[in-house]
């Protein structure tokens, strides 16, 4: 392990988790739950299979992660986060909230995932009407499905599809965030380009919680027709 070789909390943290990739790794763990490694390598565009290697053997030998051989139908190699390892996310919370200032807009040659959205989803959003019955948000963004479901006060990410969604959200991952968040409203989210098809009074039980600074200043300056 290369160290900082300083005698300081910070430090001895960033001597873990400090090299890059390695706390992409631990925010694809959180999202999806146990990975194979092609799991965590479609997560991770950019990376390198053999750094990747490198990189779960280090998280591994500082305990942040195990392996595990799963069973049929699976019948590969699962990597978990160990309790260690879970203890990293409030640090990506952190971490993701103070970066808004910096994704106002997404440069062509950046790559997207539509599960990295459930954090942002979960971070900002809450069930303004928990007594009411469980309903799900369709939402497709840049051609990959995720699902959101509203259950009893808990907004719930997960990637994929569900068979008869309450509303479906299809468009860029900025201006939905943007439509959900309430940084935009319907008429600017549909002349960005984003479809909204089903029951739109969906869209009002899920509100913002008070924005931070950094995400109520985005939409001042986020990309819109």
């Amino acid at each position: 392990m290369r160290t900082y070789g300083q005698h300081c909390f910070i430090a001895k943290a960033l001597d873990v988790v400090g090299d890059r990739w390695t706390l992409l790794i631990v925010r694809e763990l959180l999202l999806q739950g146990p990975c194979r490694f092609t799991d965590l390598r479609n997560g991770l565009p950019g990376i390198a299979t053999n750094l990747l290697s490198t990189r779960i053997k280090e998280l591994e030998d500082a305990g942040l992660i195990y392996r595990e051989a799963a069973p049929p139908p699976v019948a590969t190699t699962l990597f978990h986060l160990t309790t260690d390892g879970r203890e990293l996310e409030p640090v990506l919370e952190a971490l993701g909230i103070w970066g808004v200032r910096y994704t106002t807009a997404q440069s062509p040659d950046e790559a997207f995932r539509a599960h990295w959205l459930g954090y942002p989803l979960r971070w900002f959003l809450h069930d303004n009407r928990p007594a009411a019955a469980v309903q799900t948000i369709q939402i497709v963004a840049d051609d990959e499905p995720i699902v959101l479901t509203v259950d009893h006060g808990t907004i719930t990410p997960r990637s994929g599809l569900t068979p008869h969604p309450d509303v479906t959200l299809v468009g860029g991952p900025d201006q939905i965030l943007g439509l959900l968040t309430g940084m935009i409203d319907a008429k600017k989210a549909a002349a960005a380009g984003v479809a909204v098809t089903g029951d739109h009074r969906v869209l009002t039980r899920i509100r913002p919680t008070t924005l931070p600074p950094a995400l109520a200043a985005a939409a001042a300056t986020m990309s819109m027709p």
